[in-house]
C-alpha cells in the first residue's frame, strides 16, 4: 500500500491490499476500496462508495457525492463500481436519491474525462463513455454500449446492449440494442453498430439476424407493433430476439429511424 502524506483518509475507510493513493486525495468514512486500486491526486471518494479491485481513478474525479435531485431527503444511499474500471479526470458519479438505492457501474467500464452519471444510473459490463457524455437519473445502459463525446441521455431512458450514441447526439427515448444514433441528432437511429458487434464476437449468422430485426423495425414501413410481431415469427432466438423484450418494456418509446444506410450492407 502506498499513501501520499497529503492524502486525507477517514480511519473507517477500508483499503484493500496494494492500494495507491495520490497527493491531496480524499477518501471519506464508510468507503470500501478494493485490492490494487489507484486513487489519483485531488480525487474525492465520498461515503457509501465501493470500488472493486484494480480500479483506476484519475485526478479530480468525484465519486459518490449526494445527488443533484430536489427529491433527495438525506439518508443512506450507495455507489457501487465494479472491478477493473477506469475513471478519468473530472468524472462525477452521484449516489442514489432514495434511501437504500444505488448507482451501479459494471465491471470493466471506461469513463473518459468529465463524463457524468447522475443518481440511480446503472451501467452494464464494459460500457465506454467518451469525454463529456452525460447520463441523467435512472438511466440504464446495456453491456458494451458506447456513448461518444458530448452525448446526452435523458433521465429514465435505456440504451441497449452494444448500442452506440454518435458524437453530440441525444436521446429522450430508448435506444434499442445494436443500433447507432445519427450524430448531432435527437432520437434518430441511422444504422447498426457493426464494428462493436464484430469486436464482441457476434457471429456472421447472428449479425444477419440482427440486420433483419433492424430492417423490420426501421426500413420495412411497419409500425412498431407490427415489426415486433414479425420478429417473433421470424427471429425467435437470441441475439436478434433481444429487440423484442427491449421494445415491449419501453416506457418512453424507442428512437425512430433515420434514412441513412451507413454500414448496413457491411455485416
Amino acid at each position: 500500500m502506498s499513501i501520499h502524506k497529503t492524502a486525507l483518509i477517514d480511519e473507517s475507510a477500508r483499503l484493500g491490499e496494494g492500494v495507491r493513493v495520490g497527493p491531496y486525495a480524499y477518501i471519506a468514512a464508510n468507503t470500501d476500496i478494493g485490492d490494487g486500486c489507484e486513487i489519483g491526486p485531488h480525487s474525492v471518494i465520498h461515503s457509501h462508495t465501493t470500488l472493486g479491485a484494480r480500479c483506476r481513478v484519475h485526478a479530480g474525479a468525484v465519486l459518490g457525492d449526494i445527488p443533484q435531485d430536489l427529491a433527495f431527503e438525506g439518508g443512506e444511499s450507495y455507489l457501487r463500481i465494479g472491478p477493473d474500471c477506469i475513471i478519468r479526470e473530472g468524472v462525477t458519479i452521484h449516489r442514489g436519491t432514495k434511501s437504500g438505492s444505488t448507482t451501479e457501474v459494471g465491471e470493466g467500464c471506461f469513463l473518459m474525462a468529465f463524463s457524468h452519471l447522475a443518481h440511480n444510473v446503472r451501467l452494464g459490463r464494459g460500457v465506454i463513455m467518451a469525454n463529456g457524455a452525460l447520463c441523467g437519473g435512472y438511466v440504464e445502459v446495456g453491456d458494451m454500449a458506447f456513448l461518444s463525446g458530448n452525448v446526452v441521455v435523458h433521465q429514465f431512458c435505456r440504451v441497449g446492449r452494444l448500442a452506440m450514441l454518435s458524437g453530440n447526439s441525444g436521446i429522450s427515448k430508448d435506444l434499442p440494442p445494436y443500433c447507432v444514433t445519427v450524430g448531432c441528432s435527437r432520437n434518430a437511429v441511422g444504422s447498426l453498430n457493426v464494428v462493436g458487434m464484430r469486436r464482441a464476437g457476434v457471429s456472421p449468422e447472428d449479425r444477419k439476424g440482427i440486420k433483419r430485426a433492424f430492417q423490420l423495425l426501421y426500413r420495412s414501413g411497419l409500425n412498431t407493433e407490427q415489426a415486433v410481431r414479425r420478429m417473433k415469427e421470424e427471429l425467435p432466438e437470441r441475439p436478434a430476439a433481444e429487440f423484442i423484450p427491449f421494445i415491449e418494456s419501453a416506457q418512453r418509446g424507442i428512437c425512430g429511424g433515420h434514412q441513412s444506410r451507413d454500414h448496413e450492407e457491411d455485416l
